[in-house]
C-alpha cells in the first residue's frame, strides 16, 4: 500500500484533468467515426453509445471505488469479489489492453506533429521512444507533477475546439443543421468499427482509480470530478463532430488529415495549427495519465506474488513505483508499430472482457459485502444490476461481431487469443509458486 503524505495527494482540480486524459485527451481519433457511420449515424452513436457503454460503467465503478478506494483498484475489486485467479485475469488483460493502448499515443503525436514537419514520419520511432521515456521519467517523479501537467495539457487539448467551434458559429459560411439521427444504410462491419472507434473515445473510467489512495478525499472527489470529466468530454465531442459536418469537409480528407484539416478550412493555417499542435498535448497527457493508472497494478499483483517481486520497489524518494513503470515503458517501446485501426480492435476486446468482471464483482460484492459502507450506490437491487451489466455487454459483443464480419479479423483473433492466454500464464504460476497453488 502507498502511503502518500497529503501535500503528494491529487487535488479535485487535477483530478478532473488526469480523468479528461486517461479517458479522453479531446476528440483525436474520432476522425474516422464520419467515415464508417456517415453524417446521420456518427452523431447518434455518439449520444446513444455513451449512455449505454459510459454511463452503466461509471456508476459501478464509482460504487466499488467509494466501497474500497485502495491502490490496484479494479484489481482489488475483482479479487475482493471473484479471488485471486479472475483478479489476475482482470490485472492481466488490462495490463494488455494498456500496452496497446499507450503503444498509440507516440504514432498520433507524430500525426499531428507531421502538420509542420512533413518529413517527420521518416523519424517516428525515435520520436515516439523520446515520447515514452519522458513520459516514465515523469511518472517516476510522482502523481502530483503529472497532475500539474495534465492540467496544462487538458486546457491546451480542449482550447483549440472551444475556438474552432466559436470560430465556425460565427461564420456566414458555415451552416449548423442536426442530420437525420439513423443507421440506415451503414454495414455491420462498418457499424462494429465505428462503436470501437467511439467505445475507445470513451473507455478507462476505471484506469482512473488505481491510485485511489494518492488522492485527496478520494470518495467525494472522484465522485465529482468523473461527472466533470464526463460532461466536459461529450459536450467536447459533440460539438466537434457537429463542426466538422456544417464545414463540409469530406470524411476522406477528414479520416486522412484529421481536425487540424477542419481547422484549416473553417479558420485558415493558423487554427489548423493550433488544432495540431491540441493534438501533440493531448497524446502527451493520454500517455503520462495512463501510463499513472496502469503502472499501480503489476505492483499489487506482485503483492499476491503474482508477478516478480522486483516489481513491488518504490522509490526511495518519490515514493512511486518506478520499476513498474520502467517496464511498461521497455513493453510499449516494442510495440509502436501496430496499425491504429487493429490497436483499436485489440484495445477494446481486453478492455471489454476486463470491464465484464468489475460489473460481475459489483454484483457479488453486494451479497458478499451487504452491509459495507458505500457512500456512492447505485439505486438498483441484483436484478437491476444485471440488466445494467448486460447493456454495455451487449454494445461491446455487438462491436465484437462487426470486427469479425470485414473480412480482416486477425486482430479480433489475436485480441481472443489474448483474453485466452490469462488461463494458461495463471495455470503456470500456480506451477512454478506453490504458496497460491490454493487460490480459486
Amino acid at each position: 500500500m502507498l502511503s502518500t503524505p497529503n501535500k503528494k495527494r491529487l487535488r479535485l482540480f487535477q483530478l478532473v484533468a488526469v480523468i479528461f486524459l486517461t479517458v479522453s485527451g479531446g476528440p483525436y481519433g474520432l476522425e474516422p467515426l464520419l467515415t464508417y457511420a456517415g453524417n446521420n449515424g456518427a452523431l447518434l452513436l455518439l449520444i446513444i453509445t455513451p449512455l449505454l457503454w459510459d454511463v452503466p460503467t461509471i456508476l459501478t465503478v464509482l460504487e466499488l471505488n467509494s466501497m474500497m478506494p485502495v491502490t490496484g483498484g479494479y484489481y482489488q475489486w475483482v479479487k475482493r469479489a471473484l479471488g485471486l485467479r479472475f483478479a489476475f485475469y482482470e490485472g492481466w488483460w488490462t495490463w494488455l489492453y494498456t500496452f496497446v493502448d499507450l503503444a498509440i499515443y507516440p504514432v498520433l503525436f507524430v500525426e499531428y506533429a507531421s502538420y509542420f514537419f512533413p518529413g517527420m514520419e521518416a523519424y517516428k520511432i525515435p520520436i515516439c521512444l523520446i515520447i515514452i521515456w519522458a513520459g516514465a521519467g515523469l511518472n517516476i517523479l510522482g502523481i502530483v507533477p503529472v497532475g500539474e501537467t495534465s492540467v496544462v495539457l487538458g486546457i491546451a487539448v480542449i482550447a483549440p475546439f472551444i475556438i474552432l467551434f466559436i470560430t465556425a458559429f460565427a461564420s456566414h459560411d458555415v451552416l449548423f443543421s442536426i442530420p437525420h439521427l439513423s443507421l440506415s444504410g451503414i454495414h455491420f462491419s462498418s457499424l462494429g468499427l465505428a462503436l470501437f472507434i467511439v467505445m475507445w473515445n470513451f473507455c478507462g473510467w476505471d484506469n482512473t482509480m488505481t491510485y485511489a489512495e494518492e488522492v485527496d478525499r478520494p470518495v467525494r472527489s472522484y465522485i465529482k470530478s468523473t461527472v466533470t470529466a464526463f460532461i466536459i468530454i461529450f459536450i467536447v465531442y459533440f460539438i466537434t463532430v457537429l463542426t466538422a459536418q456544417a464545414s463540409g469537409i469530406s470524411s476522406a480528407v477528414l479520416n486522412d488529415e484529421g481536425f487540424p484539416a477542419v481547422g484549416a478550412l473553417i479558420g485558415g493555417s493558423w487554427l489548423g495549427a493550433l488544432i495540431a499542435v491540441g493534438g501533440m498535448a493531448s497524446t502527451l497527457g493520454l500517455f503520462s495519465a495512463v501510463l499513472l493508472s496502469v503502472s499501480r497494478v503489476p505492483k499489487v499483483m506482485s503483492d499476491d506474488k503474482l508477478l516478480p517481486k522486483k516489481l513491488h520497489s518504490i522509490h526511495s524518494k518519490f515514493k512511486t513505483p518506478y520499476i513498474s513503470i520502467l517496464v511498461c515503458a521497455i513493453i510499449v517501446s516494442i510495440m509502436i508499430l501496430w496499425t491504429f485501426a487493429d490497436l483499436l480492435i485489440i484495445d477494446i476486446t481486453l478492455y471489454g472482457a476486463g470491464l465484464f468482471l468489475e460489473f460481475l464483482s459489483l454484483i457479488v460484492l453486494r451479497k458478499k459485502m451487504a452491509d459495507a459502507n458505500r457512500p456512492f450506490k447505485i439505486k438498483l437491487n441484483i436484478a437491476g444490476l444485471c440488466v445494467m451489466t448486460l447493456i454495455p455487454f451487449s454494445v461491446y459483443l455487438i462491436a465484437l461481431a462487426g470486427s469479425f464480419a470485414t473480412g480482416d479479423f486477425s486482430a479480433a483473433l489475436f485480441a481472443v487469443i489474448a483474453l485466452i492466454s490469462a488461463e494458461l500464464i495463471w495455470q503456470i504460476i500456480k506451477r512454478f509458486n506453490p504458496s497460491i497453488h490454493q487460490q480459486p
